[in-house]
Order: C-alpha cells, then structure tokens, then sequence
C-alpha cells in the first residue's frame, strides 16, 4: 500500500482524465463530496471508490478520507481510518464467475483490471434538515430526504452495452446498474457512522445466480496531525495494524459482524480508534444472508506466514473470497479471535449474500433475473478505545459496538426483528409498509447571532426549538437551552467544549432554573425579542473577559426532557450545528471614525506567543484599531519594506496558517493577523520595526512601532 500513496498523489487528475480516455464519459468523475454533518468524514465518489487516499484537491485542501471525529477541535482524536475502499459485486452468469470491482490491491492507473466501475450521473446531495434553520445543510432541503445528508449517485459495470468491457484487461461485465445511497446524521448518539445502501439491477439479457456485494478496504489507522500523510513512521507506521472480526451479540440476540481494524499500539494515544465495516440488511431476510469476512497483506498473493491470507488475484479467486470466510487460527502467531497476531499492512473485505430476487425452495441459492434488482445496506462505523481495557477486547471494542448498535436500529426502523416483513404492532404510522431509518431527534438547534467586541461576545438565539414535535412521541417536548464555550483545563482533562450556562423549564424535569438569566424583556420585565438584522431573537447570553486575538468558538443546543415510556433518556442537538469560531477584539462597533491610533500586541513578541504553533509559519501577531479597508505597510528600521497587508471587512484570516479559514471564523473587523513572514518569503528577524497603516477610504495615514524578540 505504501507505494499506493505516493503513486496516488496525482489520481484526482488521472480519475478525471485517464478514466475518459477508456470510455465515453457518461457523467463527470466526482471525489469531492464527502459527508460531514457528523463525526465521520467519508469521500463518496460515483465511481465505487470510497475514500480519497488523501490526496489534495484542486483547491490545495485535503477533505477527510474516512476521518472520526472530524469535527472536534482536540487533535488527538482526529483519526484517519482508510486511504481507500471499495465496492465488489460479483455472481455466476451462464456458469461463470465474475466480479466487478471499483479498486483493487495495487491498481493505480484507470483502464486497469480493478477501476471496473464508471460514473453513470453526478452526486445528488438532498438533507432534512430544515431550510429555516443556520444548519449548514439546510440550503439541500427536501422533503424527500432520509437523513441530514443524503448523497446518491448511479454507476455500472460496462461500457456502451452490458457487454463492452472498455477494453478493461480480464473484465467480463456483469451487466449492472447501481445506485448507491449514503445517509449521515448529526445526532450525538448517531454521528460515528455512515450507512451505505446499494440497489443492483440486472440491466443484461442473462440471469445472474447468487450475487455477492461486498467492502474492499485498506484501513491505514492513523493521526496526520502528527506525522505526514505519505511518510512512514514518524507519528505512525503503515505496518503495526491489526485486524479482527467482531462476532459478538448485540442486545437482540443477533450477531453484529463487524470487520475491524486498529493500530496496535494506538500510536502512543494518537490513534486510539476502531474502524470497522459491517452489514445491516439486504433486500431479503438476514436470515437467508451470509456475512463473510477475509483479509490479507497488501498485494501480498502468496502470504508464507498465514497462506490461507494471500490476495486474490482474478474473479475466480475474488468470488471465492467472498462466499467464504478465512478460517481462523490457533496458537501464538494468531489473536485470541483467531486472526493474525503479526502486525502489518492488513487489508479485508467484507462480503454479504447470496442475493438476488427469486430464491431456491430453501433459499440458500438466489436469481436475479434481467430488470430484477436487489439491495444491500453497509455500514461504515468508528469508535474511540473504551476506557480501561488493555489489548484488543470485546469490553476496549464497546464504543464502536454502540455506535454499530445505533447504525443497526437506524436501518431496521419499524422492522424491529429483521424479517423484512411488516409484522403486527411494527406499523407505527399506519402507511402499510416498512419504513426505515427512523431514529429518536432531539430538538433543532437553535438560530444564533453573534456580536464581537473587544474582550466580550455577545451570543443571541431564537425560540425555534421551543416548538418542535418529536417524531416518536409526537409531542413538544422541548426542555432547555445549552451554552457552550471553547474548551478549558480541568482538573488536567481536556474537554471539547466548557459547559458556559444551562437554562430549562420549570417543571418536574431538570435543574427548573427557567429562563430570566438569558430572557431578553422589555421595559416591564416581560419576554421579548430584539430584531437584528430583520431576524428576530429572543435570548442572549454575554461571555465577558475573554482575550482578544484567541481562538474562542461558541455552540448553543437545546435538548428534550426524554421518553423513560419509551426508554430514552433526554437528547440534545448537535453541539456542530451552529458552532461558531470567533477572534475577538475590536470590532467595526468600535471607534467608526478611526479615531484610536493603531497598535500591535503581543508588543513586545518575545518568541513564542500562547497561540503560536511550532512551525515558522504557525506564529502571528495582531494589528488593531484599523480603519475597515487599510494599507498596512511594515519596514526595518533603515526603512527597507518588509511586507504589504491589505485589511478589509471580508478579513477572515485567510493569509495566516495558524487561522483555519475554512470554518469562517468571525472577525472583529478591526484587527489583521500576521505570520512575520516577509513579502520574501522569510521569517522576520529580532529587532524594532515602524508601520503605517493607510485609510483606504480617506487617504489618512497613522505610524507606530513594535518589536520582535527571537
């Protein structure tokens, strides 16, 4: 696999130029979309591949490949999982065995046996999140959308007729279409797992026996905040993974066959994560459907330390890789499991079937006529090592066994015993057909409004949670308010977030504190709402004393009293969903006649300021009290130019490596960030420097001075 990165570093041109070149171009390669309402980012292309092997975007940015948690700003909990994945789909046609495959070990370069697989329309993007709330999701509102971020795309197996194998060497089309859905979530509870359902149709003249679907993954459990992407060692290596097939007994009885992966020494606690890949449903019964797990050493065919973990090397071999599972082991050389003890590159696939649409008298064996179709639902699942447990253990694996359990009750829906069959008391809506995904919702979060200014932020919310009705019980039963600021030290623990103010109801639930702490009145003392902006809010929380020029970030939630009819306990909106990254300091409030004269801090910089990073290009400065639209002019002492900022009101720290422009922090307006980087290209040296700052507007120019200690 290690050769797979470097040698990947260009594929997103080869995607979107090699590809064409063996085939009429049905729709546009698409690898930039990938979800991200939750705590997993996974690519989705709609060419089979799943994953982006980290490689950057035209743009110069690098999107999660299959990346828990995302979302969180503590970097040792950001966790790569897999460089790529892929779908298989094979099955007999007129008695022999093919499979059509998106990627498989080794192949990098389209036209290739393996990139088997050809977009057939772009990515659809659709979300249920409402089109009135801030959700960053909502602008894909529609009222047909299963999930907070539905992504779907057609692809197919052959060229301009089932049979045309686009000159691909070794591929016999099995003459498919398939259209994959991907739902993410951004609920707490739910946003460590990605579910993947994909529908298979026999677009051929001939009958395809026992198909068989399944996920070729090369898990790489990594952390890249703290080692480079394609080098190895450093923070990680690409060969102490070990890999296992989780058996154990969810709390319905039924097996939850998850294929997992993890780094086996968690990279000294920066990647203590599970990876996992399991199967939730099929198109016909679970029962009459094989779950089979193998794995093998990257490109690795002939394995002589565990021969019966060698690669597949045509269809035939990759068909009886996934009608059956690797046997296991006994003994030192294997895990208590029985799978491989040795670390190294480990690959596996996990397969489902047979599948198809007619069954045999005993359904062991199943058809899938031409125009017939079947489906088989994947999940991609994560979680961080349990607490307390050492080594590999069913007890270290019950985080992602929860979040499994969750993805699992997410596509059962109302099919509470997994029989695909609607049975008495299941219809919970009266439509007469299963409806899945159905999964318990808390509130929405509510829309805020931030006001920066100098050592203050001031956060206003609206009362649109106050009215949501829960989908299960059908009530409002809205409870409270959550304010969260930036995370703090306690007691030597590191937090994601301060816990900054909890307001609820005054009833029988909660701390019945009520709302006049963050209630905005009018004159009488009576509930009102203050219009900004022409929107209308009726809360406000001020945080005071803060540091200007520090990274704070805010998030208000509200949260439900719960169901115990029901057995659930209160949930809370996303605390992602309207987070808000903000530097404060003086703001465009301040001093509009630009009456203040500027000034740098910290002043003097001896070194290393707190927000520095350890890179030369990590450090900065802060220019304050600037006009909205300003030169500023930075020179030595002996007057040479050392550098040329230009400041105006769309500043969002865009010039600076230390700010991450990309989660649209909010800026006071009047300050600029600068890296002392020099218009050359070098670190500003120790010494006093002289500045000028320019009112573009009026043509004002005021000087000052500050000094650099290195």
């Amino acid at each position: 696999m290690r050769l797979f990165c470097i040698a990947l570093i260009l594929l997103s041109l080869l995607f979107s130029q090699e590809r064409s070149l063996y085939r009429i171009q049905y729709a546009a390669d698409e690898y930039d979309k990938y979800t991200s309402v939750g705590n997993l980012g996974l690519t989705i292309t709609n060419f089979g591949i799943l994953g982006n092997g980290w490689n950057r975007m035209e743009d110069g940015s690098i999107h999660p490949s299959c990346q828990y948690k995302q979302q969180t700003e503590i970097l040792r909990e950001q966790v790569e999982h897999f460089s790529y994945a892929g779908l298989w789909v094979g099955g007999i046609v007129d008695g022999e065995r093919r499979v059509s495959t998106s990627i498989v070990d080794g192949v990098f370069e389209a036209g290739n046996e393996g990139f088997e697989l050809f977009a057939d329309s772009q990515i659809l993007i659709q979300s249920s999140i409402s089109s009135t709330t801030q959700d960053s999701m909502a602008k894909y509102y529609s009222p047909n959308a299963v999930s907070h971020q539905d992504m779907s795309a057609n692809f197919k197996d052959y060229g301009e007729t089932v049979s045309d194998n686009l000159a691909i060497p070794n591929h016999s089309p099995l003459g498919i279409d398939i259209n994959l859905e991907s739902y993410a979530w951004n609920y707490a509870y739910a946003d460590a797992f990605v579910i993947l359902n994909y529908t298979f149709k026999n677009a051929s003249e001939d009958t395809i026996n026992d198909l068989y679907a399944g996920i070729w993954v090369d898990p790489s459990v990594a952390n890249f905040n703290y080692t480079d992407y394609f080098t190895p060692g450093g923070g990680f290596t690409w060969y102490d993974n070990l890999n296992g097939f989780d058996e154990s007994d969810d709390d319905s009885g039924f097996k939850r066959n998850i294929g997992y992966q993890y780094d086996a020494d968690g990279d000294d606690g920066w990647a203590q994560s599970y990876f996992g890949m399991a199967v939730l449903g099929s198109s016909i019964p679970m029962d009459y459907i094989n779950t089979n797990y193998s794995q093998w050493v990257w490109t690795n065919s002939n394995n002589s330390d565990y021969p019966a973990y060698s690669m597949p090397l045509n269809d035939n071999e990759r068909y009886s890789t996934m009608i059956s599972s690797v046997p296991k082991g006994t003994g030192p050389d294997y895990t208590s499991d029985g799978y491989p003890a040795n670390e190294n590159s480990w690959l596996f696939i996990l397969s489902a079937g047979p599948s198809g649409s007619i069954p045999n008298s005993d359904s062991t064996a199943w058809k899938l006529p031409p125009g017939d179709s079947c489906s088989v639902a994947f999940t991609v699942v994560c979680g961080l090592w349990a607490d307390g447990f050492s080594g590999d253990s069913p007890g270290r694996r019950g985080n992602i066994h929860v979040n499994y359990d969750w993805a699992q009750r997410a596509y059962n829906g109302e099919d509470k015993n997994r029989n695909n069959i609607l049975d008495e008391g299941e219809d919970t809506n009266n439509n007469q057909k299963i409806d899945r995904y159905i999964l318990p919702a808390p509130p929405p979060a509510p829309n805020i409004h931030v006001d920066i200014q100098s050592k203050k932020v001031t956060i206003y919310w609206q009362n649109n949670s106050e009215s949501f009705l829960d989908p299960i019980s059908q009530e409002a039963d809205f409870e409270g308010y959550k304010v969260y600021g930036a995370r703090k030290t306690n007691n030597g623990l590191l937090d994601e977030y301060s816990l900054l103010l909890e307001a609820d109801k005054v009833n029988d639930v909660g701390y019945n504190t009520g709302f006049s702490m963050v209630q905005i009145t009018n004159s009488f003392g009576d509930p009102d709402s203050v219009n900004i902006n022409g929107n209308y809010y009726h809360y406000k929380f001020e945080n005071s004393q803060i540091k200007d020029g520090w990274l704070n970030y805010y998030a208000v939630t509200a949260y439900d009293r719960g169901d115990p009819d029901a057995n659930l306990e209160s949930l809370e909106s996303s605390i992602y969903s309207n987070r808000v990254y903000i530097y404060p300091g003086k703001s465009d409030l301040d001093d509009i006649s630009w009456n203040s004269e500027p000034t740098v801090y910290p002043n003097p910089y001896r070194g290393q300021a707190l927000w520095d990073g350890y890179s030369s290009r990590s450090k900065m400065i802060w220019f304050r009290n600037l006009p909205t639209e300003a030169e500023i002019r930075i020179f030595t002492l002996a007057g040479d130019l050392v550098d040329i900022i230009e400041h105006d009101e769309n500043y969002k720290g865009q010039d600076i490596e230390n700010i991450n422009d990309s989660k649209n922090p909010l800026m006071p307006g009047r300050e600029h960030a600068w890296d002392m980087i020099t218009m050359y290209d070098q670190a500003a040296a120790s010494g006093l420097y002289l500045f000028t700052v320019e009112d573009k507007s009026s043509g004002k120019i005021k000087e000052g001075k500050f000094l650099i200690i290195k």
